[in-house]
């Protein structure tokens, strides 16, 4: 990189946008990067969560079965709403953002067909706020044969790299490590959408620390069914969707006749199980944890008991709790300096790449 894109990115700031499968809400963060020594470094200078209301949660949950017509109005109300939520959140900020990077609220992605769309208007942000916006990140890894995801790894890669592996627990959880000086990356396994999903129908909206699914019980033939899934089989650059979700592993609940904390217990332990295999066959001694799942302790002591040869590090709230978004926001730096921001070796696209729609 040459020394004049370093001196701008010493002086960066930028705010990520982040809304995740699990629908809990938006993640703001604004960050300062740097680089010091061809390493970057960042501080994060203020960071918020918006929790969604029912009304619109209950909209983003139901997108996929819109009309064009109305997507494409959820499209623009959605990122007004952002944009309201990115005014208030800058009021009293120690610096005003150079940038904005959003990555949107996904509703499709099916990249073997070629297709993934997150919704959110860019052009609606920059307008309603007036900063510049970098949206649309997947579109152009799909374009080049690639699965769009997970997009974190150069993240990862760049300001996490003192870790042999980083695991997130989202809506889905994801892992990125590096193998023979690539950075390999895949989705690993549904988590929060689900337990979420199965925790509804205790009328609940998430299982606090996973207490429930540690009072059920594993129905063995259940599980089996999970583990057995063809997903799982595959090798390489793979990524889920709710679409998956809907379509192959909800039937499988849907089809036993058991109590949902066993339900719960079930899910919980499918999880740990394929995280643990993949923390296992690959030999990773230490891994950063984040997302909303670190805070599942249920969850937590079972990848521990079924991979204790890795070394599992939880750190600070906001990277636990913001770390998409501030990648997000580092993702968007990239774009606008014209650095590539999606690997190959990641996605399985035809080349790296330099994703995102730029809105002025």
């Amino acid at each position: 990189m040459s020394s004049s894109v370093e001196k701008q990115m010493d002086t960066m700031v930028g705010l990520g946008l982040m809304s995740g499968t699990s629908l809990d809400g938006l993640d703001l963060a604004l960050c300062r990067f740097y680089s010091e020594s061809r390493k970057w470094r960042y501080e994060v200078l203020k960071c918020d969560t918006v929790s969604y209301c029912e009304e619109l949660r209950r909209r983003l949950a139901a997108a996929d079965r819109l009309s064009g017509l109305e997507l494409f109005q959820l499209d623009r109300d959605f990122a007004a709403y952002m944009a309201e939520q990115v005014n208030v959140f800058l009021k009293n900020v120690p610096q005003q953002p150079d940038f904005i990077a959003s990555h949107g609220q996904t509703i499709f992605h099916q990249p073997e067909k070629g297709l993934t769309v997150q919704i959110g208007s860019g052009a609606v942000i920059s307008a309603r706020t007036g900063i510049k916006t970098v949206c649309d990140f997947r579109t152009t890894d799909v374009a080049l044969g690639g699965q769009g995801a997970p997009l974190v790894p150069i993240g990862d890669e760049l300001l996490y790299g003192n870790y042999d592996g980083c695991l997130n627990l989202g809506g889905f959880s994801n892992i990125s490590f590096n193998r023979n000086e690539k950075r390999i990356a895949f989705d690993v396994s549904p988590c929060n959408l689900l337990l979420n999903a199965l925790s509804s129908k205790m009328g609940l909206l998430y299982d606090k620390n996973g207490t429930n699914a540690r009072e059920g019980y594993i129905f063995r033939p259940l599980l089996e069914k999970l583990d057995a899934l063809d997903f799982y089989q595959k090798e390489g650059a793979k990524s889920l969707g709710k679409e998956w979700l809907d379509e192959v592993v909800e039937p499988l609940f849907a089809s036993v006749d058991i109590c949902v904390i066993d339900q719960l217990r079930t899910a919980t332990e499918h999880i740990a199980r394929q995280i643990a295999s993949v923390l296992n066959r690959h030999k990773i001694k230490s891994l950063l944890v984040t997302g909303g799942g670190t805070k599942n302790a249920f969850l937590m002591d079972r990848i521990r008991f079924l991979a204790p040869e890795t070394m599992v590090v939880i750190p600070d709230d906001a990277t636990v709790d913001f770390k998409e978004a501030i990648i997000f926001a580092f993702l968007g730096l990239l774009r606008l300096t014209e650095v590539d921001n999606c690997l190959k070796s990641v996605t399985g696209a035809r080349k790296d790449n330099c994703g995102g729609a730029i809105y002025y």
